[in-house]
């Protein structure tokens, strides 16, 4: 749901660039501390949620044709810049060096040297997640324990190999830091497309990146949707019977139609203060990095040697991916809940932790208050984990 709501925000970032590039003025200013300003953005972005929620509503024939139309378009996207940005680059205002990509830092945070260095992690590590949506949809997924296994570990070796080389690419690619730093735009790097392929080419590097952003999108709410659906059949959720509900075809739209209303409420939280929509989303991504270190964690630690009939398991592998997972998470986890500005104060200051902690203690309470059959009752997981121990009946891939 927040990252629905985010990547809304971060399409009207997009496209309202332009108005910087064009030397549009706005009333007020284009400045978060306007409100004028603050209430354009919260528009945009609930206009862009209902077309990116309403692909959902759509016949389910045509899903793979959405799927397939928005890989397309990320890749155009991604070999563009590869190609043609890095020309325009050479042929207006230059490279870096390799010495300021690779050597220099900047310290624009206040805090201490080294962990200012370690919280350039906030927007790289942003690449490597997402990538267990694969899993979502493993219930509609033909013989899933193999497909749906493949497309989580393709994705993200896709997203870490092709995330590094545009994270270089960009390094590469972006003016000296004085100037860098002087773009005023929401999203700056539309103002640098402008610098290097002139406005007509950052406008079509815009549109590119805005309907990409909109299909992504929707691809996330398909697979958010599922989960949402599996835990409302679980009766877990309030108003569980209606959530679990499916359409005539087997599309579970209540469940969309639930990531709707959550998504533009959250948005909603633009209007008061972009401080507070800041911290809602970082809270969201919080628990899925703390997922995936979990997960990483207690495969290393309590069943390294276990699911066994696993068609898709890592082999002599799987200990160094269980400790390197583990770690690697464990890092983000920290980026994510600490404060980006020193000192801090209350507009600096990181409510993710907050809100994180305040569920994790009332997740603690609910584990020592309510009764573990009303969750899920031990027969169950001893059966799921018998089955999973099992000698694969087919030769390991």
């Amino acid at each position: 749901m927040t990252f629905a709501a985010s990547n809304c925000q971060t399409t009207a970032n997009y496209i309202v660039s332009e108005l910087s590039v064009y030397n549009i003025n706005f009333p007020g200013g284009i400045d978060n501390s306007n409100i004028k300003w603050r209430a354009f953005i919260w528009a945009l972005s609930e206009a862009l949620l209902i077309v990116s929620i309403a692909m959902n509503y759509l016949p389910s024939r045509w899903y793979s044709r959405i799927f397939r139309f928005s890989v397309l378009l990320i890749m155009l996207d991604f070999f563009l810049c590869l190609i043609w940005l890095p020309i325009a680059v050479s042929k207006t205002y230059g490279f870096r060096s390799a010495k300021d990509v690779f050597t220099s830092t900047y310290n624009g945070t206040g805090a201490p040297a080294g962990w200012n260095w370690i919280l350039s992690f906030l927007f790289a590590a942003g690449t490597l997640t997402g990538f267990d949506a694969a899993g979502h949809i493993a219930e509609e997924t033909k013989n899933a324990s193999v497909v749906a296994a493949k497309g989580i570990f393709y994705s993200a070796v896709a997203t870490g190999c092709l995330g590094f080389i545009t994270t270089i690419l960009f390094l590469f690619c972006t003016p000296d830091l004085d100037t860098l730093f002087a773009l005023d735009a929401p999203q700056p790097f539309v103002q640098i497309y402008a610098m290097a392929l002139g406005r007509g080419g950052s406008i079509f590097m815009t549109i590119l990146a805005a309907v990409g952003l909109i299909l992504n999108t929707s691809v996330a709410v398909v697979a958010a949707s599922r989960l949402i659906f599996a835990v409302a059949r679980d009766g877990v959720l309030p108003l569980s019977w209606w959530i679990g509900q499916v359409s005539a075809d087997g599309q579970p739209r209540n469940a969309v139609t639930v990531m709707f209303v959550f998504g533009a409420l959250i948005l909603c939280t633009i209007l008061p203060s972009q401080v507070a929509f800041t911290s809602l989303v970082s809270a969201g991504g919080v628990p899925t990095i703390a997922a995936y270190a979990l997960i990483g964690l207690l495969r290393f630690t309590m069943t390294p040697n276990s699911f066994r009939s696993s068609k898709f398991r890592l082999g002599p592998f799987r200990l160094p991916f269980y400790f390197v997972t583990a770690a690697f998470n464990i890092l983000v986890f920290a980026v994510m809940i600490s404060p980006f500005y020193f000192p801090v104060d209350a507009q600096s200051f990181n409510f993710a932790c907050v809100i994180f902690g305040a569920v994790t203690i009332f997740a603690i309470l609910m584990y020592w208050f309510t009764n573990e059959e009303t969750w899920l009752k031990p027969e169950t997981v001893q059966q799921a984990l018998s089955g999973a121990d099992k000698p694969a009946l087919q030769e390991e891939i």
